[in-house]
């Protein structure tokens, strides 16, 4: 396993997140073998969120922990707040009162003291960075949060919330994977007259990469908006037959061909992986045994149907 410098002490991260988005269904003894089989292999970040299944993942992974209690130590604890769903419609909410409650909310939840990151779960067109500041400042001081980041969000949201807040922000969870690439599609594509140019994140990868912030990568073995897995997808036969060929070659599975893919960005990465299988945790883990060359990176990109000018 391959580890990157995290928050604000330089923790030692893990490239590959466990995300437990799926537990909702799962017991605790069916958990705590997954986050076992994700430590065995050296991955160290566990990822959730209040809203996922409406608070019932942090609480199994709650009771995980609290049955556990030496589990707390050897894990990065991350979880987000932001998205309110209510009973007429979804909203996003990045007020001091419902970052405060909703941080509160967790660490019941989670039954912890603390969470060593929290995110910002989508951007919040209201949002008053001020506000927020206060919020993290008071969440810091009281020991409740260590370091803080955002989901989602541009260049120029991070730079407004920069401007208040005291401590850094130390990572941005976005959408990619070598079947979503929109990303690297307008760079490839600059200043040239077709839908590929289209900048549609405000060069992110980019300023993430020069700002020392870590690029979460979620939905990572994903295509379209949680349409399904490309892996064995018929709509990417090429794709796969790629990831296919330099898998046997590498000796490893197209799903570490797959999140080596995005791992290869030379930023600090971390790749979010969504499985409840402890086969596939460690099929993912053998991502950071490899490196991919820069011409076998383009192969797969050109692979998902990409086009370079």
């Amino acid at each position: 396993m391959r580890y990157i410098e995290f928050g604000s002490d330089n923790r030692k991260a893990s490239e590959i997140i466990l995300g437990l988005m799926r537990i909702s269904k799962m017991t605790t003894a069916e958990v705590k073998n997954l986050i076992d089989a994700a430590l065995e292999v050296g991955i160290n970040f566990l990822d959730t969120a209040d809203i996922y299944a409406k608070g019932v993942c942090e609480e199994i992974l709650g009771d995980v922990l609290k049955e556990n209690p030496s589990l707390r130590d050897k894990v990065i604890l991350q979880t987000k707040c932001g998205i309110r769903i209510d009973d007429d419609f979804t909203w996003f909410d990045f007020s001091k009162e419902h970052i405060l409650n909703s941080v509160d909310g967790s660490l019941k939840r989670l039954k912890v003291n603390d969470i060593d990151c929290l995110l910002l779960h989508r951007p919040d067109a209201l949002m008053e960075p001020d506000e927020i500041a206060e919020a993290f400042t008071k969440l810091h001081e009281a020991g409740k949060v260590k370091d803080f980041g955002v989901s989602n969000m541009n260049p120029i949201m991070v730079e407004r919330l920069a401007t208040a807040l005291p401590f850094p922000i130390v990572t941005n969870q976005v959408q990619m994977s070598c079947a979503f690439t929109p990303m690297f599609n307008a760079g490839f594509n600059v200043n040239m007259e077709n839908d590929a140019a289209i900048m549609r994140d405000g060069g992110v990868l980019e300023y993430c990469q020069s700002n020392g912030i870590v690029i979460q990568a979620w939905s990572a073995l994903q295509y379209g908006y949680f349409e399904g897995v490309f892996l064995g997808s018929e709509k990417y036969p090429k794709l796969n037959a790629v990831l296919d060929r330099l898998a046997a070659e590498k000796g490893v599975t197209n799903t570490a061909i797959a999140l080596a893919w995005i791992l290869r960005y030379p930023g600090k990465m971390q790749a979010v992986i969504g499985t409840t299988k402890a086969s596939r945790v460690k099929e993912s883990a053998a991502a950071t045994e490899i490196e991919l060359s820069k011409k076998e990176w383009y192969e797969i990109y050109l692979s998902a149907g990409n086009i370079l000018p």
